[in-house]
């Protein structure tokens, strides 16, 4: 079992020392440049699936390596190496220098300016991940699924883990290490009644080891699988048009994610691709609400002791009471806006430049009950699960397809509804919320942002009463 790792640990595992780093920081800068980082990676991936009981896939994998990154001006260079001897990183390191394109000399980084930072504690792995052990977990799943629901034809599960190690190092001498344990699991189960076939899907994803694999979890999930199907046998697709719209606790949060918080990153701000780039410190909606990225939520899929810049991971308030306060920052954009950096400096992996990234990203609950909500609305529509979102960043404009929801007719949740699209602009729906619940619910499904690379990331929102999107419908 892993526990918290010493520095040396580290050190050892990428095959390097305390004075190589200081010699591939000297090695990148050489030609000048304002700024150099590394950022060593060792992940370990595994994942089995099983298809009604029996293994269908499955598999086991190793990514290692380093990449390098140099700052001169408005100019980046970076470079990467599978390998982490100090013959091929230096060539990595040279590659960036040359991209970066410095022409001045600099000192060397001195030996005694090392600044090794504690490690973080907003995640741990208390066991082991091992493939059999998730292999008897799946198998104790789909039981529990099939034994929920007669018109079950097909159960799909599986458990995905990574365990990666980092190590950063920068030219300030800050170094920085972590473990990062991520583990998902899901459940894919197909209803037949009467001819017609619907489809559920559900996963956990927590920033944990092998002790997450519990019974409990394994109920959680069937019991989720199986929540609302006779809805969805019934549901039907509505008329469409301009209607208010209320959005469920959870999952609907990742409209937020996509329609606003991207446009809050502060890479499409500086330049000026974002909707908010000229709206720092304006009223941007209802003062009844504020919009968090937070990267410190013990065991969230979001949560980061560090970021990939090295950063301290922290609670960000975008909006705070209707006004936009914060940008999402890595070091670049910190710089370029003069403020500090928000932990949000994140990338997929070693060959990847870390760039502005959510994390945890909610809208804080307000003072209203869900049924208020609901009752307060004539005729529209209640939605809580979304999927295939498409959003412009530069115009906010966005359509998100709809799960599953309900009619809201006089007041009350009527007929059940799918197969329709919600159409909207990301600034004028945040601006159009009249009313937020106070049943905040951060969604622990498993959400992957992609932004020309991928990211885990967790998003939620309260109730929330838009007063007016396009449904598209019959």
């Amino acid at each position: 079992m892993r526990t918290k790792m010493n520095t040396e640990y580290y050190l050892s595992a990428f095959d390097t020392s305390k004075e190589n780093l200081e010699k591939l920081v000297s090695e990148a800068l050489k030609h000048g440049g304002d700024w150099c980082d590394l950022f060593f990676e060792n992940t370990v991936n595994g994942n089995i699936v099983l298809r009604d009981g029996i293994v269908s896939d499955g598999g086991f994998n190793v990514d290692y390596g380093a990449g390098i990154r140099v700052l001169n001006g408005e100019k980046t260079g970076y470079a990467y190496s599978e390998s982490t001897d100090m013959k091929s990183i230096a060539a990595a390191a040279r590659a960036a220098s040359a991209i970066a394109a410095g022409s001045a000399d600099i000192p060397p980084v001195n030996a005694g300016s090392m600044n090794i930072l504690p490690h973080g504690d907003r995640y741990q792995m208390l066991k082991d991940w091992q493939l059999g052990e998730c292999k008897i977990f799946l198998e104790r799943l789909q039981d529990k699924i099939f034994v929920k629901d007669s018109r079950i034809a097909k159960v799909l599960a599986g458990v995905f883990y990574t365990i990666t190690d980092v190590l950063m190092y920068n030219s300030t001498g800050e170094m920085t290490c972590d473990t990062r344990p991520y583990g998902t699991a899901y459940a894919s189960a197909v209803f037949m009644q009467d001819g017609k076939l619907e489809t559920k899907s559900v996963s956990r994803s927590y920033m944990k080891g092998g002790e997450m694999l519990s019974e409990a979890l394994a109920d959680e999930i069937a019991a989720e699988v199986v929540k609302g199907i006779d809805d969805r046998f019934a549901a039907k697709r509505p008329k469409g048009g301009q209607m208010p719209v209320v959005m469920g606790a959870g999952a609907s949060g990742i409209l937020l994610h996509e329609a606003m918080g991207h446009a809050f990153e502060a890479d499409f701000n500086r330049k000026g691709q974002s909707i908010f780039s000229d709206k720092m410190g304006q009223k941007i909606c209802d003062s009844r609400i504020t919009i968090v990225d937070d990267g410190t939520i013990p065991g969230n899929r979001g949560a980061v002791n560090f970021d990939d810049e090295g950063v301290r991971g922290q609670r960000t308030q975008m909006v705070t009471n209707g006004v936009l306060t914060s940008y999402l920052h890595d070091r670049i954009s910190a710089k370029y806006y003069g403020t500090e950096p928000t932990g949000n400096g994140r990338r997929e992996g070693f060959r990847f430049n870390p760039i502005p990234r959510m994390r945890a990203t909610y809208m804080e609950s307000g003072d209203a009950r869900k049924e208020e909500i609901i009752a307060s609305v004539k005729n529209g529509i209640y939605v809580d699960e979304f999927t295939n979102g498409q959003v412009k960043i530069g115009e906010g404009d966005f359509t998100f397809f709809v799960n599953s929801g309900y009619l809201i007719e006089n007041g009350k949740l009527t007929q059940p509804i799918k197969d329709i699209n919600v159409i909207g602009n990301g600034p004028k729906a945040l601006a159009d919320i009249i009313a937020v619940g106070n049943d905040l619910k951060i969604d622990e499904g498993s959400w992957t942002c992609g932004k020309g690379q991928s990211c885990p990331v967790s998003c939620g929102i309260p109730t929330v009463l838009v007063k007016n999107l396009t449904v598209g419908g019959e």
